[in-house]
């Protein structure tokens, strides 16, 4: 077997975008999340997670403020498409009101348990813009605040 370049985690997995362009740079995936059950299917059927297992599941339950991030081992590069509903004009645009758009917090969970050299989060369309200035400083505050240098 051999060595990989790096491990990552693919969060919000989808169908396995952030896993095709790690994958081709050399990465290893340890740990994928995936909470639409037809996505994780297609993602399962196409990509392999260190230690077998499906992408399936819920990342609340794997990751958070009061529990941490026991589930998620530890890795090189975290990778997240974070949902984009509570965000975009094609959704409710309530941001961080709803319950999909706190979930920039579990990520932020995984990364005070793990301090990845990398964390590279999914351009999310009118998350940066005056609607959605308030969910905007909150991310790049607690990305600033772990250490990342964020442009």
């Amino acid at each position: 077997m051999t060595q990989s370049a790096f491990r990552f985690v693919d969060l919000f997995a989808g169908i396995g975008g952030f896993h095709a362009a790690m994958a081709a740079f050399g990465g290893e995936c340890v740990y994928a999340v995936e909470i639409d059950r037809k996505a994780a299917t297609v993602y399962d059927a196409n990509w392999e997670i260190r230690g077998g297992g499906s992408a399936y599941g819920d990342i609340t339950q794997d990751a958070d403020a009061d529990r941490g991030a026991m589930a998620v081992p530890p890795h090189d590069v975290l990778c997240a498409g974070f949902p984009c509903q509570p965000f975009s004009k094609s959704g409710g645009q309530r941001g961080m009101d709803e319950a999909r758009g706190t979930l920039f917090f579990n990520i932020a969970s995984i990364i005070r348990a793990h301090h990845p050299r990398i964390v590279l989060l999914e351009n999310v369309r009118n998350l940066v813009g005056p609607r959605h200035q308030h969910e905007w400083d909150v991310i790049i505050r607690t990305l600033r605040e772990e250490g990342y240098h964020v442009s």
